[in-house]
């Protein structure tokens, strides 16, 4: 008997909702939702929101408290959908100050705990530049889980292991966007493409070495992409893939599984080697600016909508 994609692929990866949709959450039962600016701007706009926001709007101190009001009063409700962990983003504009993010991210976490969310549920997501990834190893240190995103680069990937981060986020699509950029004609399909190519590598090598650091793709353009990395610890995937998934039959192939640790991790990177080797990987240094200036973008755009509804 024919099986959906969805339900085989729930066998052998954990699935994660990437949005802050409710209803879908609630009509693909995944273990952990993920969020961002933009997504949670997306829900923002939506009419069921709208009174919510501008209540919490009115009786916000200022606009940054606003933002992390309205990302923890969704990522409440999301809790109570999910059995797993909710993804919380810090803001984009700290992306490069890491005692600001810290600062947020332990501020996030007293906010959740406040709507009776636990730390345990809840992952700081933080972009991995080189501050993102020292702010989360004192996170990390603390008791407070990470989520390193806008991860584009296997020395990114590297960074993040070393400083035992709970969980990274290599982005498929967007490594594949920038591909497709330059060589329009190239095929990029299945095992091809080289966002799901950077995840194997760095599933591989997490696992080859004992890293206890979850991979989870991210940013999917297409359900070829889902299929190729089947047996990823974690994927994070949009609604439409969900339901493309929940809607395709056949029999879905396992194409990454654990292996024993078969040798010792390599030395850990200092600051100049990982900057030094971000910059000469054109691609990521690209992805990673333009992905911070997408998320900010989304972020003022969120602001001026909570200025407006702070005057209904």
């Amino acid at each position: 008997m024919a099986r959906d994609l969805l339900s085989q692929l729930k066998a052998m990866t954990t699935v994660v909702a990437d949005t802050g949709d409710l209803e879908a959450i609630q009509r693909f039962t995944p273990h952990d939702a993920t969020t961002n600016p933009s997504l949670i701007l997306q829900a923002a706009r939506t009419e069921r929101w709208r009174s919510r926001l501008a209540d919490i709007a009115r009786h916000s101190t200022d606009i940054d408290d606003a933002l992390d009001s309205v990302a923890v009063e969704i990522g409440s409700q999301v809790s109570e959908l999910v059995p797993g962990y909710v993804s919380t983003e810090v803001s984009a504009r700290l992306s490069f100050d890491t005692d600001a993010t810290l600062a947020r991210a332990r501020s996030l976490i007293e906010r959740y705990a406040r709507h009776g969310v636990g730390p345990e549920r809840i992952l700081i997501k933080v972009a991995a530049t080189w501050e993102g990834i020292r702010a989360a190893r004192q996170l990390e240190r603390e008791g407070i889980r990470t989520n390193l995103t806008l991860l584009f680069s296997f020395t990114q990937a590297r960074a993040c292991a070393d400083a035992g981060v709970t969980l990274v986020s290599p982005f498929v699509g967007r490594i594949l966007d920038w591909y497709k950029a330059q060589e329009p004609a190239a095929d990029f399909s299945g095992d091809n493409d080289p966002g799901v190519q950077s995840v194997k590598r760095i599933y591989d090598h997490f696992k080859g070495h004992g890293y206890r650091t979850v991979v989870m793709g991210a940013s999917f353009r297409n359900m070829g992409e889902i299929v190729a990395l089947a047996g990823c610890d974690r994927l994070t995937i949009s609604p439409a893939l969900l339901g493309e998934l929940a809607e395709s039959e056949g029999e879905l192939e396992r194409r990454l599984s654990p292996s024993d640790a078969e040798t010792s991790p390599p030395e850990p990177l200092d600051e100049a080697e990982f900057r030094w080797a971000l910059n000469e990987d054109a691609m990521a240094s690209e992805k990673l600016a333009e992905g911070i200036r997408k998320f900010t973008a989304d972020q003022r755009k969120l602001e001026a909508l909570l200025g407006e509804l702070r005057q209904t």
